[in-house]
């Protein structure tokens, strides 16, 4: 049933309430984290929930743990709004909305984002870490966290990782759904669940992308037209590489030099192109 009206929560202890009411009730609960300005990529990942489950659970939060004070925390896309109706909008809908303010707010912060760098080792900090809230703990994946992203976005992965720990521990879900258009995120996730020994499902569903065969995310709202245009040539370059390997290219180096030609002649810039079997 479409149109459907989601229990909109905002306090944590509330949330983890809700989940243990249902599951005294015999009910499962799929969890599938976001961080708003939901599209279409996101609302498949709620279908996938459905056939998983009883109940779906959907978090917005755009996680400061995850950003550095040099990335674009504060312009990051939002539209609660928006996000309820399309929500509304997916055939069975969902049950919770789970949108707090602040998941490390413990009372003694600013809710700011200073510069990026600790008082002590020179390392680079987060947003949750410059804005004085007093968080510690955090959860790192420590080799699979190393390599791909993790070598230009140092906090990010700890950042997630943390994040979806905190709402693992709040909503309680038997099934949590991610996308694997983050296939780095998504394998951190699993080995994270598998080592930690939470007692979640995680499911991976495949990549979604726009006709133009650019992947669907929240960011590309702020593309302009030729910077679309431009960032085709990521999708159409891995198409390529793809289907030659398919019929027999298996010289690596030549499949990521390719990569890499076509993306700097369309005026992009690499942060790292990789084959891995």
């Amino acid at each position: 049933m479409a149109n459907k009206d989601p229990l909109m929560i905002t306090d944590k202890d509330e949330m983890r309430k809700w989940s243990r009411s249902m599951r005294a009730q015999g009910k499962t609960i799929g969890l599938v984290p976001t961080m708003g300005y939901l599209h279409e990529g996101h609302l498949s990942l709620i279908q996938e929930s459905h056939k998983q489950t009883h109940l779906t659970v959907v978090s917005i939060y755009i996680n400061p743990g995850q950003f550095s004070p040099t990335e674009d925390l504060s312009t990051y896309p939002s539209d609660l709004l928006g996000d309820i109706q399309k929500l509304k909008s997916v055939p069975g809908g969902v049950d919770v909305v789970f949108n707090p303010k602040n998941l490390y707010d413990y009372g003694n912060n600013d809710n700011g984002c200073g510069v990026g760098l600790d008082q002590e080792g020179g390392k680079v900090v987060s947003c949750v870490e410059t804005g004085g809230m007093g968080h510690e703990t955090w959860v790192r994946v420590e080799r699979l966290e190393k390599d791909l992203c993790g070598k230009s976005r140092p906090v990010f992965f700890r950042g997630v990782a943390t994040i979806v720990t905190k709402l693992f521990n709040i909503v309680e879900p038997d099934v949590a759904v991610f996308g694997k258009k983050d296939y780095q995120q998504w394998r951190i996730i699993k080995r994270m669940v598998r080592d930690l020994d939470f007692g979640i499902k995680v499911i991976g569903t495949e990549l979604a992308r726009d006709d133009d065969g650019l992947a669907k995310s929240s960011r590309n709202a702020r593309l302009s037209p030729d910077d679309r245009q431009k960032a085709l040539s990521i999708s159409k370059s891995l198409f390529k590489a793809k289907f030659a390997a398919e019929n027999g290219q298996n010289d690596c180096q030549e499949l990521r030099n390719a990569v890499i030609q076509a993306i700097h002649e369309a005026g992009g810039k690499i942060d790292y192109a990789e084959v891995r079997l």
